[in-house]
């Protein structure tokens, strides 16, 4: 009895022992998680040496071939030299330490930030002489988008282009990559390259079935952000589109005849109905998109505050853009749409063009008529039948019942059915996105009401709500107007008409609410957003899986349609000066913008107070690009200017010798963030008189002369030497100081101004921002 009770005990502690075991594998399994090693500058031209490396690198981690194979995840040998390799915290701090590292982080994760667009930023194509036709149309220039993908039935419609492929041989290394429903035979003429990342996703998330999952495991889009973004861009002229009966005419991209390639690295979650991308999927497609050949990289992605520094590897994006820059390639960023706060910009890096959004000179009113008689214009996509006189209410409490009702538009699903069954609703709402229509649309129809009317804040992001029913917006004060109604009769009622499209003039420019605003919140005296562009309602492309489509193509809104705006018109600057650099494409692109809207109106900015927009909102302005093809002067920018921003914000030698590929070593004492090259002038924190210096580049006639003129910001001083630059056959380049003082006795906010240089035919103008900080000195001198 004593023998058998001892072998239980034996084989319930082996038990108990294996388990433990098992649950301590599991544990050493679960440590482990995709972490990004970056090695700068790649070492070595061959890239299968490189990849050799980084298994090599990994192997003397790991003890074994099979466990650093087993491990890695990607090799990014390309642009740039590191990996993606699952490792626990201890083997990632191991690594850190070698000498040849400069960054070991975690994965992280980003989020997804027509037929007006075009003729609104004077870019038709009926004229002889513009951009688009000096240019065929950006033919030979081939835009990498980093997206959800592309839809198959869109190539057929709206991309294919018939021209001569053979001159990119040599130029474009890329191809299409099969997946499932998707193989190289979708490709053609205009979509010339189509990649997928997925190993850094699906490391991060393990319960993740792709056989299951609604998205496709290729290249092919499911939610059609990624296919909107490449239309915008490049899409080819599709005639007579309109949306739900709005905004008709023809549909087309910035650059019609560039090529698209694309390189999918977001993904849906089926269980939390979110699309997300991992930065080492990312980081992949930017070392991909670097060896294939691409011209132009647009990203319409992004991270949130708080940001990461510009070289940290957990904003995979700008660390890939700055090698992708570099490399000659220009890279183009959404700015977030975290807007109408200040300090909500993403995507700073000043290697990026980071854009922010506007709306056009569009708009589409909506009849609603009260009982009285008095006609209110709200905003809506509404092409449905008009809606008759009918019930009216706003859900409130009378002042002794025991029921709680509640007008704001988020609560109406917690009112009783019987107080909306039948009527139309009017509701308030805090929030001025477009989710807060939708909820509250939903809520009603629900309930068996027959319409909704949200007050809101001012703002521009709008969609039409499902099954085309009735939801017009209205501001605050409309809303007031509706609400007083319906308190000073027993039966208010009311009609609902149908939307209307409404161009030109009438209609202001605005700076979109969602749109994210500086200043920059990691470095400052770094200008962001850079450049505007058109971002709200823009009709594009999609694909038939998302709810609101109408024949393939959408309205959507968002920093994420305002940037393959910009990636267009970089595209026919590209086409047109193949020699110029990034930095003197954005200057191009900046110092000629709008600071009006096309018709000359001032823009505003949307918020819950509307103001006259500043640099922090749009940057250098609207994006202008029949003058961007003639800028007279660039501030351009190299290798050695960004090594000397990287010096002047506090990287260290090492790290910036191996980012760079070459021995650095920083100036004692450092040089100053003001001086970077930027088409502007940001300084954060003016206490007393500062000296800075810029460098223009002619890029216009050969015999120039430019005289200055400076618009200061409000009790701020600014002296500018020399006054006249002189350009000739042997001066191309030419420096010139400005030293700002203020009157200023106090902190104060930022103001604003600008400086131009002007040959009576070229105004090269570039924003001027001032905040003085005159408490710091106080608390120093104390």
């Amino acid at each position: 009895m004593t023998n058998y009770r001892t072998s239980i005990f034996v084989v319930l502690s082996l038990i108990i022992f294996l388990n433990g075991q098992s649950i301590f594998v599991a544990r050493a399994v679960a440590e482990s998680k995709v972490h990004i090693v970056y090695l700068g500058e790649k070492q070595h031209d061959d890239p299968e040496f490189v990849t050799e490396s980084h298994h090599q690198m990994l192997c003397s981690l790991l003890g074994s071939k099979e466990d650093a194979h087993g491990s890695m995840v990607y090799s990014y040998r390309h642009g740039f030299s590191g990996f993606a390799a699952k490792l626990t915290k201890s083997q990632a701090k191991k690594i850190a330490d070698l000498p040849e590292v400069v960054h070991v982080i975690p994965d992280n994760f980003y989020k997804l930030k027509t037929t007006r667009t075009w003729d609104y930023l004077g870019l038709s194509v009926s004229s002889p002489k513009n951009l688009l036709n000096e240019t065929n149309m950006g033919e030979q220039i081939i835009i990498g988008i980093i997206d959800t993908g592309m839809t198959v039935s869109i190539y057929i419609s709206s991309l294919i282009i018939i021209t001569d492929f053979s001159k990119f041989y040599g130029h474009w290394k890329g191809g299409c990559q099969s997946g499932e429903m998707f193989n190289s035979s979708h490709c053609n003429k205009k979509l010339i390259g189509a990649k997928y990342f997925i190993n850094g996703f699906l490391e991060e998330n393990k319960s993740f079935n792709s056989t299951e999952s609604l998205d496709f495991i290729s290249p092919r889009d499911l939610n059609g952000h990624g296919t909107h973004v490449s239309t915008i861009a490049a899409g080819s002229y599709v005639h007579d589109i309109s949306y739900k009966g709005l905004a008709g005419g023809t549909v087309r991209g910035g650059a019609p005849n560039a090529r698209i390639a694309m390189y999918k690295g977001c993904w849906y979650l089926d269980n939390l109905d979110i699309t997300t991308c991992s930065s080492a999927d990312i980081l992949k497609a930017i070392d991909e998109a670097i060896h294939d050949g691409v011209d132009v990289l647009s990203l319409s992605l992004g991270s949130v505050v708080p940001l990461h520094g510009e070289t940290d590897i957990r904003d995979g994006i700008s660390t890939g853009a700055f090698h992708a820059v570099l490399k000659g390639i220009t890279v183009v960023c959404a700015g977030g749409n975290s807007g109408p706060e200040a300090q909500t910009v993403t995507n700073t890096a000043p290697w990026i063009i980071t854009v922010a959004a506007t709306t056009l000179d569009r708009s589409f009113p909506t009849p609603i008529t009260l009982g009285n008689n008095k006609v209110i214009l709200g905003q809506a996509m509404y092409t449905g039948p008009e809606l008759g006189f009918t019930n009216l209410v706003y859900p409130e409490s009378p002042g002794i019942s025991k029921e709680t009702f509640s007008g704001t538009c988020e609560d109406l699903s917690l009112n009783s059915n019987l107080t909306m069954m039948g009527k139309v609703v009017l509701c308030f709402t805090t929030s001025s996105s477009s989710g807060s229509a939708s909820s509250a649309a939903d809520s009603v129809k629900k309930a068996g009401g027959l319409g909704v009317i949200i007050a809101k804040h001012p703002g521009s992001d709008l969609e039409p709500c499902l099954d085309d029913f009735p939801c017009v917006s209205v501001d605050y004060e409309l809303g007031t107007v509706i609400l007083l109604y319906i308190r000073s009769t027993g039966s208010p009622v009311l009609k609902i008409g149908q939307s209307r499209t409404l161009v030109g003039q009438p209609v202001g420019t605005k700076v979109a609410t969602f749109s994210s605003r500086g200043p920059n919140s990691i470095a400052p005296a770094i200008l962001k957003p850079d450049i505007a562009a058109p971002g709200a309602t823009i009709l594009a492309a999609t694909t038939t899986n998302t709810t609101l489509n109408d024949g393939g193509f959408i309205m959507l809104s968002g920093t994420s349609m305002a940037t393959p705006v910009i990636s267009g018109v970089v595209a026919l600057l590209k086409a047109l000066h193949p020699d110029w650099s990034p930095a003197a494409i954005r200057s191009a692109i900046v110092t000629t913008a709008w600071r009006t809207d096309p018709s000359g109106e001032q823009i505003d900015a949307e918020g819950s107070s509307r103001k006259l927009a500043d640099p922090f909102d749009y940057g250098g302005g609207l994006v202008n690009p029949e003058k961007a093809v003639n800028p007279g002067l660039v501030y351009d920018l190299g290798l050695e200017d960004y090594v000397l921003y990287m010096c002047s914000v506090g990287y260290n030698d090492s790290s910036i010798s191996q980012l760079v590929g070459k021995s650095t070593t920083c100036s004692n004492p450092r040089p100053s963030v003001l001086d970077l090259n930027l088409p502007s002038i940001t300084i954060p924190n003016l206490k007393e008189e500062v000296t800075l210096t810029r460098t223009v580049t002619n890029v216009g006639p050969v015999n120039s002369v430019y005289k200055v003129n400076v618009e200061p910001p409000l009790g701020v001083q600014v002296t500018v030497m020399p006054k006249k630059l002189i350009f000739n056959s042997k001066t191309k380049m030419i420096s010139y100081q400005v030293t700002v003082s203020t009157s200023h006795k106090i902190n104060t906010g930022f103001y604003f101004g600008s400086l131009t240089w002007s040959d009576s035919v070229h105004n090269v103008i570039i924003p001027l921002s001032v905040r003085t900080q005159i408490l710091q000195n106080y608390y120093d001198e104390n």
